[in-house]
């Protein structure tokens, strides 16, 4: 069986490819399924309402008019108490997103009520614990001195943690 003349195969190249070179990609999928069909909207929403209203906030979907790419709908899930708030600022956000986005992308902003996380907050590392000496005699015979600092930051992260670790 011919292969055919007209197709070509997608060029390969050896080169390994940064994680951040994929991403996009497979994201940009995920957001086109959920009416983002820009991810910089949901990836900069705290630079366009800022931190505040972020922390309150985030876009679920943009939707247009049938046939049109322009004049649609942002929906933003919102906390009740900040939902009047942002109803105030709505031109300011309407403003900012077309500015992100280039063209009048959005005429209006349609807020449903929703409960929002908290922020996790940085995990702080723990305290460096002293090593015991027959810990450090083990380490002290490893001539690779990356790994004997990789060990090392193994055996101080164990030795200051209670029982297994927790998986999250």
């Amino acid at each position: 069986m011919a292969k055919k003349p007209d197709s070509v195969a997608p060029e390969r190249s050896r080169r390994a490819r940064a994680v951040a070179e994929l991403v996009p990609a497979i994201g940009g999928l995920a957001f086109k399924r959920f009416g983002f069909t820009q991810s910089a909207l949901v990836a900069r929403w705290e630079e366009i309402v800022g931190a505040q209203y972020a922390r309150h906030s985030r876009p679920e979907s943009l939707s247009f008019p049938r046939g049109k790419k322009d004049g649609g709908t942002l929906k933003v899930a919102v906390t009740g108490a900040l939902a009047p708030m942002l109803k105030h600022v709505e031109p300011q956000v309407i403003e900012r997103v077309n500015r992100l986005l280039g063209y009048a992308a959005v005429a209006k902003v349609m807020l449903r009520h929703a409960d929002m996380e908290p922020p996790r907050r940085a995990a702080v590392p723990p305290a460096a614990v002293e090593l015991s000496s027959e810990t450090r005699s083990t380490l002290r015979d490893i001539a690779d001195p990356d790994l004997r600092a990789s060990l090392e930051s193994l055996a101080q992260a164990l030795s200051a943690s209670n029982g297994p670790p927790v998986v999250r």
